[in-house]
């Protein structure tokens, strides 16, 4: 195939050699004629007296030797470390004597996905999923955080000083319901994770969702001892809501909410030092109000989660 500039597709090669050579035009006025250079004219000349038609095509670029390629046997020891150990490229370099680029290029040349891709117990693709709209799925997960003491934890006070206040600081239960389609999240942070309190947690989701124009039709949970209750059953059926649970061992089905938990994590809860439990607590509104109206999600092609549900997000602009 020609690349998109070239001056002369097969067929116009072939008219400029029949010129030259079947009736006899000069190298020059050819050139002219067909507008490139006179060695350009000559080339196609030489391979149609060579070829003929077929010689009008583009030739692989591809060397006939290659006295630099990576053996045979090397290549088969990065596949085979990559396939039972699951290992990237540089520590697959260090164990095969080679350049960690090297090694990427052979990954690449083997058609292996990369780590990212796989499930690491298995080896397997992940499999990834969307839902078609907003509220046909909604996924819940409790991330338990240290609180933090009056004055500060480790990272004010250091490790030593910090280790005595964390025990009497308690944890945070972080109770999150992230819509699968849009990735639009609702959090409380609540005072532990038991069938009530949670129950309580899903009616007040289903709420703020529903204020969103959302109508929450099912709801993804792993198998914790709260969401297997007759609390958790008969809350759900109330709402008119399908619970549905992930597989045991599978925290993956859940891994959007357990993505968005660790953006949690990151962006707020350990992104800068907090004085106090109180502290930090307020500056999660305004960051959990920027995650959705106006953080652009990768996962979503660069849209915030609240583009993807019907005005939302034109009332935050």
């Amino acid at each position: 195939m020609c690349h998109r500039n070239a001056p002369l597709t097969p067929t116009g090669r072939m008219r400029l050699a029949w010129c030259i050579v079947e009736d006899g035009w000069p190298l020059r006025r050819a050139a002219e004629r067909f507008q490139v250079s006179h060695t350009t004219a000559k080339r196609w000349a030489d391979r149609y007296r060579l070829q003929g038609w077929r010689g009008m095509y583009d030739r692989s670029s591809r060397p006939h030797h290659s006295p630099a390629k990576t053996p045979a046997g090397v290549e088969e020891q990065v596949a085979r470390l990559r396939q039972e150990h699951r290992i990237g490229p540089q520590r697959i370099a260090v164990r095969s004597h080679i350049a960690a680029s090297t090694v990427h290029r052979i990954l690449r040349d083997h058609h292996l996905p990369p780590l990212a891709t796989l499930d690491r117990a298995t080896g397997r693709p992940v499999r990834r999923y969307e839902r078609i709209r907003p509220g046909e799925l909604l996924h819940i997960d409790v991330k338990k955080l240290g609180r933090i003491p009056d004055g500060g934890g480790h990272r004010v006070l250091g490790r030593a000083a910090g280790r005595k206040n964390r025990d009497r600081a308690g944890l945070a239960f972080l109770h999150t319901a992230l819509d699968d389609h849009s990735r639009l999240a609702y959090t409380e942070d609540l005072p532990d994770e038991k069938a009530a309190t949670c129950a309580g947690f899903l009616q007040r989701a289903a709420a703020w969702f529903a204020g969103h124009g959302i109508t929450v039709e099912r709801v993804l949970t792993d198998n914790a001892w709260a969401y297997t209750k007759t609390t958790w059953h008969e809350t759900c059926r109330r709402l008119g809501i399908q619970p549905r649970w992930t597989r045991l061992w599978r925290p993956q089905t859940n891994g959007k909410v357990e993505r968005f938990h660790r953006t949690l994590l990151d962006e707020w809860a350990y992104h800068q030092p907090y004085t106090s439990d109180a502290e930090r607590q307020a500056a999660f509104t305004d960051w959990l109000d920027w995650y959705n109206y106006h953080r652009p999600h990768t996962g979503i092609s660069g849209q915030t989660p609240a583009s993807r549900v019907t005005n939302v997000s034109e009332q935050h602009t």
